[in-house]
């Protein structure tokens, strides 16, 4: 990372952020360079968020750097956030002067030399390591190389959130303001009130992106017109989620973004403070947000008397401990203050009285980071796209048993289908599919019935999930429903902070029910086979009850896993409870190992891995597996080289 912040040219700033087009070639010409539309040098560009670094990203960057130093080249080596297409990284983007820049995936520190080679030769390299090439008008195209915009898990988005990430470079801020920054946050400052900007964010239908889908400008007049001089904005950036990596991505890959939409929301209710509370285990987004502060301030596009109009806000930055209920609103705000993450009734809201007492917003990061794009085209423009109560985009982690995983953003009003089948190309492995679980670990499943819905926030009420932040995991035919529900039952059980009894106790008895019923009957005693049949009669309305009377959101939906799963997979928990068995094969103590006796050679390996003895039989001859010893743990059947072990 700089070490110091970069100064940009007043006049530049200026005439960028007014929105100036073509009345003046030399910053026509410079906004170009800043694009890096007009090159005097090649440029390649390193995906080094965190799910890039996590695929090898650091020693491929390692390895660009050996190369251009070795061959003597002067490119300049940026590092970009993630561009979204997760499964193929490492990503290395080459772009030379008069040509396209072109993206390459896959690429280990070993591959580095021979598709630079290539490159600098003017040549194209193999077509199979080629994500694709971006359209420029300024330049030629590659030979043999189709267009990023034309690959199946591109085409189908609309990228307004993510427009930047993987393409820019976001320590920045120069080439933020040549894509049209900060130029929505000059126009209400010069020309709107708080009122009118409310408004517009009213008229525009975004709703929040957080979960629960409040109309976002309606929000904001409720802290608007109160009456207190002190006034608080906090975006929620801490992402507890399993599955989720959204606002992690959004804020490594264009951290000005977020700013920017903060500012604009700090105007429009009346703050002068505001705080992002984010979670210490994304120490790449905080530095990287660390220094975008930095460089908006040295440029006065934040803090005092902002670009001159009177407007002043101080960002803050929160770190948070990774407790999941500190997602949870007033939670958060305890956190914040130094207190125990913990809910507490409403009303009164936060928009009335919130942090330290006074009115507080509080925006997760893709609603924030809709606002610029939002106050740049207008209203019209925004609620022009997705379904009549659900407006604009909406970014999704895709993640699971898919052929591609990554960030999507898709317009409201896509299917479930068109996201896992088109844009993730399907099942992993020729696996048929099972469910989606959408909305994280309070969400709910969308079965294969439904997987034609439209996502917007009423359609997915329907089927008993909700929208959520945007976790999106997809499950196949290897996963059971039963144990799906156990999983996230136990990290709500393990989250929930224990105030109000319906949550602390009922997720506590819901995963007992879930235990029992995974449980194998010789690890049973005859007084637990009662207590399994009992608690199980009990498990929906149990669910309903916590939902009914629990004191905060997260308690309200945290039976949501085991209701979803009840209703659409009922068979499945009827096949724990009554036959002992999982149909998924994948509750161990529920499992039956056998041996096929015409596959089996008696070669004995299986016998010495088994930790329990359970393998019985002598040299040459099929063996046999003692079903009472067997306590499930696969280990004969990951070791046998004939396929004579199957599951039953």
């Amino acid at each position: 990372m700089p070490q110091a912040v970069k100064q940009i040219d007043k006049d530049f700033l200026d005439w960028a952020i007014n929105g100036a087009s073509g009345d003046n070639p030399e910053f026509v010409r410079r906004a170009a360079q800043s694009r890096r539309e007009i090159l005097t040098g090649p440029v390649i560009y390193v995906g080094t968020g965190t799910c890039g670094l996590g695929a090898g990203a650091a020693q491929t960057l390692e390895a660009v750097k050996q190369y251009i130093a070795e061959n003597k080249i002067d490119a300049e080596i940026v590092e970009v956030g993630c561009v979204g297409l997760c499964a193929v990284e490492p990503i290395i983007d080459v772009q030379i002067p008069q040509k396209n820049r072109i993206s390459f995936q896959l690429v280990t520190a070993d591959k580095v030399k021979g598709i630079l080679d290539a490159v600098f030769a003017g040549q194209t390299p193999d077509t199979r390591q080629i994500m694709g090439q971006y359209r420029s008008p300024n330049s030629t195209a590659w030979q043999g190389a189709a267009f990023i915009d034309e690959h199946p898990f591109f085409a189908p988005q609309t990228r307004w959130v993510l427009e930047n990430c993987g393409i820019q470079n976001p320590l920045d801020l120069e080439e933020y303001i040549a894509r049209g920054g900060y130029s929505g946050l000059n126009r209400i400052l010069k020309t709107m009130s708080g009122e009118e900007v409310c408004q517009e964010v009213e008229n525009s239908g975004l709703r929040g992106r957080g979960g629960g889908g409040f109309p976002t400008g309606k929000k904001w007049q409720f802290a608007r017109v109160q009456k207190q001089e002190q006034k608080y904005l906090v975006c929620n950036a801490d992402e507890g989620d399993p599955g989720a990596f959204m606002d992690r991505a959004v804020i490594e890959g264009d951290p000005h973004r977020l700013l920017e939409g903060m500012a604009i929301a700090a105007y429009a209710i009346g703050a002068s403070k505001a705080y992002i509370y984010i979670r210490a285990e994304y120490p790449l987004a905080i530095e990287r947000l660390k220094y975008a502060i930095a460089e908006a301030e040295a440029n006065n596009l934040l803090g005092h008397d902002i670009l001159g109009t009177g407007f002043s806000l101080k960002m803050i930055i929160k770190m948070g401990a990774g407790a999941f209920v500190c997602g949870e609103e007033t939670a958060l705000i305890h956190s914040i203050e130094g207190k125990r993450g913990m809910p507490r009734p409403r009303p009164p809201f936060p928009a009335v009285s919130g942090l330290f007492g006074k009115p507080t917003i509080i925006n997760n990061v893709e609603t924030l980071a809709n606002l610029p794009l939002l106050i740049r085209n207008g209203s019209g423009w925004f609620s022009a796209l997705g379904t009549a109560g659900s407006k604009g985009t909406k970014v999704f982690a895709l993640s699971g048993k898919v052929a591609r995983t990554g960030l999507v953003e898709v317009k409201m009003g896509t299917t479930v289908r068109d996201i896992v089948f088109n844009i993730g190309g399907g099942i992993a492995n020729g696996k048929a599919y099972k469910a989606t679980q959408i909305g994280g670990p309070s969400g709910g499943c969308i079965p294969e019935q439904h997987l034609d819905i439209q996502i917007d926030y009423e359609s997915l009420k329907t089927v008993g999930a909700m929208m959520g932040s945007g976790g999106l995991v997809v499950m196949d035919e290897d996963n059971c429903m039963v144990d799906v529900a156990k999983f996230f039952m136990d990290f709500i059980q393990r989250e929930s902070c224990g105030k109000c009894i319906p949550c602390r106790e009922g997720t506590r008895r819901m995963l007992e029910t879930l235990n029992r019923i995974t449980r194998g009957r010789k690890n049973e005693l005859p007084k637990q086979t009662l207590e399994r049949f009992r608690s199980v009669v009990h498990l929906g309305k149990l669910g309903e009850m916590i939902r009914d009377t629990s004191l905060c959101g997260l308690g309200q939906t945290a039976p949501n896993p085991v209701l979803s799963t009840l209703r659409w997979f009922r068979h499945e928990y009827e096949a724990h409870v009554y036959d002992r068995k999982c149909p998924a094969k994948a509750c161990t103590e529920l499992i039956t190992y056998v041996i096929d006796a015409g596959k089996c050679t008696g070669c004995t390996l299986c016998a010495r891995k088994c930790p329990a003895e359970a393998v019985v039989g002598t040299v040459k001859t099929p063996h046999h597996i003692v079903t009472d010893r067997c306590i499930g743990c696969g280990a004969c059947a990951d070791t046998c080289r004939f396929g004579a072990i199957q599951k039953v």
